[in-house]
């Protein structure tokens, strides 16, 4: 349903809302107008639809339309829906085309895989195409269609009424919305046809099994896919037993109450069955045919399948299921269903027996009208100890054992099953250590019957031995991950290996100072480290991993001094060595020349106040007659070359200001003066 708003159709849109109203208070009951109850669709099929009974359920989300300001409001108003699976992936073409002029056909495309069918209703994506125009006509997906969704437009528009033809997935299924705007119609044809995508189940009908049931009176009949529930008689007259020792007088199906086809058909048979094996076979029945698929293919006259009758007995269970890894329940089968109000909530028609105690809480089957196919029995606590435990059925605290759906009691028996050992991941390592590289070998102890092993380290490929041995760098940081397993039982391990046995010297310590000062070093190196040795030039030593503060001698003249030090690993015999220069000033006091010559002769060509080192806070700047600065640094290593902006200066006298406060005294200090550039 479309509502549609634009200037000069208040009246269309009164009458439209009042029509919604009216809509809503009429759900769709028919079948084929909604979601679940879908005409099914073989692609050499053609529908009629003569007759399309109003309703309406529920909003549609229409991509690029819906929510659009001022556009309009959509519904599936009068709706039929057709479904349909992708054989073939590929294009899809199809044709609406209605009974009588000036009618207008909208519609739209779900993919619905794996989903319920009424999910289209509040699930968006599942959109693939449509088309909403109001243009009269036929409408559908073809190939010279629009590659968008039209969305709601008056007559006279002449909108688009054919979209481009969608691409179908092979395996998905879909969904087909035809709606129509207003509530009289003369009806549509619908075909397919044009592209690429097969939507013809290939598959032939056959029988697949026949099952009686307890007291011989009815047997059950599957299919290998769902046929036309217009092809079967309600006399069964389709079908018939060999040996002929009875007739069918009634079939029912299992969905034609709500569906337009079926794939299970219960027979009625005139009286009950002996013990012995019969077949059932099919044939035409009063309606000249067998049993018939959509695609209008007939399972052939005279195929049978073959089952057993037996006068019901007490039964015995089938089988438990294969436990998992620390299983905290089994799995019971049955060769028939059981009676689920036969079966003990709290457990007690069960015990278990074995290599670890086991307490049993709980069982239950998937009741379906009472009935279960199977038993699962819970346990209090994982069981972790591997081994072959037994399960007993037994008569519970309700005073009885279970019951089968032919009322027949089940023996006390006792069935095997057997579980895995837990399994453990952790492993050990080992191996030699280098100076440059390490070279260790990963072990796991493969206990509890580990048959599977995956080592990944550092992300790399995959290793799958037991053991392994693999080459690091002495310094570095690994991951390691083992996933082990025993084909039952699962563990995973994982460590971040650091190593750090690769000797690296380092340190660090001031570049310049000044001679009444201790140089201070800070040992940076890295790795296992057994021994140090410092070298101040050829003044000291030490063997200290972190040597007090040295004080060089005072020469009253600048020097340089080389501070090596080495490291060593005696185990390893692995050794490494670093030096730096240091500066230690003929002094420290802060003066400031009168005069300089920037004359580049390599003397006395920059101008600046001498070994600031201590000078903290330091800003020192420098102006021209005209009160103009020429040069400004807050670094006292920064000197001023006597241009300006790059021009070389004449000689002439400037003024210098320098502010700073003192590193070991902490007074602030403020100077000026005078300076002579002479050429």
């Amino acid at each position: 349903m479309k509502f549609f708003f634009r200037p000069g159709l208040v009246l269309l849109l009164i009458s439209v809302l009042a029509s919604a109203q009216q809509t809503h208070a009429q759900p769709c009951t028919t079948l084929g107008q909604t979601p679940s109850t879908a005409f099914p669709v073989c692609g050499t099929t053609s529908f009629q639809q003569n007759n399309v009974p109003i309703c309406a359920t529920n909003d549609i989300f229409v991509p690029g339309c819906s929510g659009v300001p001022g556009g309009a409001l959509y519904q599936n108003k009068n709706p039929f829906f057709y479904k349909f699976t992708c054989y073939v992936g590929g294009t899809l073409g199809f044709l609406i085309t209605p009974l009588a002029p000036n009618e207008d056909y909208d519609w739209q495309l779900y993919d619905i895989t794996g989903r319920n069918p009424n999910d289209i209703f509040t699930d968006n994506s599942l959109v693939v195409t449509g088309n909403w125009a109001g243009t009269y006509g036929p409408t559908g997906a073809s190939a010279t269609g629009v590659n968008f969704i039209q969305c709601a437009s008056v007559p006279t528009d002449n909108a688009p009424t054919f979209a481009a033809m969608p691409v179908l997935i092979q395996g998905h299924e879909y969904l087909l919305m035809i709606s129509h705007f207003t509530d009289t119609q003369s009806g549509y044809t619908l075909s397919f046809g044009g592209g690429t995508a097969v939507i013809t189940d290939p598959n032939m009908p056959h029988l697949v099994n026949a099952k009686p049931d307890c007291d011989g009176t009815k047997v059950t009949i599957r299919l290998n896919k769902k046929v036309k529930c217009t092809s079967y008689t309600a006399t069964g007259s389709e079908f018939s037993i060999l040996p002929a020792v009875t007739t069918v007088i009634g079939a029912v199906t299992d969905s034609c109450s709500f569906g337009f086809d079926f794939d299970e058909v219960t027979i009625t048979l005139a009286s009950p069955l002996t013990n012995g094996n019969y077949q059932v076979v099919i044939n035409n029945g009063t309606d000249a045919n067998t049993l018939i698929d959509n695609c209008d293919n007939r399972i052939p006259q005279g195929e049978s399948v073959s089952f057993l009758y037996a006068i019901p007995q007490p039964i015995f269970a089938d089988s438990i299921g294969k436990p998992g890894c620390a299983p905290d329940s089994v799995k019971i089968f049955f060769p028939k269903k059981i009676v689920c109000n036969t079966i003990a909530p709290n457990g007690t028609d069960f015990s278990v027996s074995g290599p670890s105690p086991v307490t049993v809480i709980s069982a239950a089957g998937n009741c379906v009208n009472n009935k279960t196919d199977y038993i699962v029995v819970k346990f209090a606590t994982p069981v972790y100890t591997g081994g072959t435990y037994l399960l007993t059925l037994k008569a519970g605290d309700d005073g009885t054992v279970i019951i089968d759906e032919c009322g027949q009691q089940t023996p006390v028996h006792t069935l095997p099953f057997t579980t895995s050992d837990t399994v453990n991941a952790q492993f050990t390592y080992a191996g030699a250590y280098g100076c440059q590289r390490d070279t260790l070998t990963f072990i796991h102890n493969g206990a509890h019957n580990v048959n599977s092993w995956n080592w990944i380290f550092n992300n790399a490929t995959p290793v799958t031995t037991q053991t392994h041995t693999i080459i690091f760098p002495a310094i570095s940081t690994n991951t390691i991950q083992l996933i082990v397993s025993n084909g039952i039982c699962r563990d995973t391990a994982n460590t971040t290996l650091v190593l750090d046995n690769q000797v690296k010297a380092s340190f660090t310590t001031e570049s310049i100072i000044c001679p009444e000062d201790r140089l201070t070093v800070t040992n940076t190196s890295t790795g296992q480290i057994d021994t140090w040795r410092w070298n101040y030039d050829v003044i000291s030593t030490s063997n200290l991993e972190d040597p007090p503060p040295f004080l060089f001698p005072t020469i009253n003249r600048e020097a340089y001094y080389t501070i090596k030090l080495v490291c060593t690993n005696n185990t390893l015999g692995c050794s490494d060595s670093v030096w730096k220069t240091v500066t230690v000033l003929d002094h420290c006091f802060i003066d400031i020349p009168t005069a300089f010559t920037p004359n580049n002769d390599g003397l006395n060509d920059n101008f600046g106040p001498h070994n600031a080192l201590k000078a903290v806070n330091y800003e020192f700047k420098v102006y021209n007659r005209w009160g103009q600065m020429v040069f400004q640094s807050r670094n006292w290593r920064d000197r001023w070359d006597g241009k300006i902006k790059g021009i070389i200066q004449t000689t002439g006298v400037f003024v210098w200001m320098l502010s700073y406060t003192h590193r070991d005294t902490g007074q602030a200090v403020f100077r000026k003066g005078t300076v002579t550039v002479i050429r």
